[in-house]
């Protein structure tokens, strides 16, 4: 997975300058939109912060409790199955059919 890399930063957003003509933009209007943007980039960007590190905690989470898992091995689980099985034939069948 690519990360993507912001093109601006919230300095480049409150520095931008626009050249003004005589039928152009009002310069005020320009300015307090982009103070509304500066202002969602903030939050997104510390959003984005704060759920990397929440994704970064959940991932060494789960590996640290993978890793403390005990491991079964299959021979000591099909050998308790056997064991339970013979116990269980024995009980069905008796001490005859376990003798046989």
């Amino acid at each position: 997975m690519t990360e993507e890399v912001n093109q601006l930063k919230t300095k480049d957003i409150l520095d931008k300058d626009f050249k003004t003509s005589m039928r152009g933009y009002n310069q005020e209007e320009v300015d307090e939109f982009l103070d509304v943007i500066i202002q969602d980039y903030e939050r997104f960007a510390n959003e984005i912060a704060k759920l990397r590190q929440e994704n970064d905690r959940i991932k060494k989470q789960t590996t640290d409790q993978t890793r403390t898992r005990p491991s079964t091995s299959n021979h000591q689980v099909n050998y308790d199955i056997l064991k339970r099985l013979s116990n269980l034939e024995k009980s069905v069948f008796g001490k005859k059919y376990a003798d046989s």
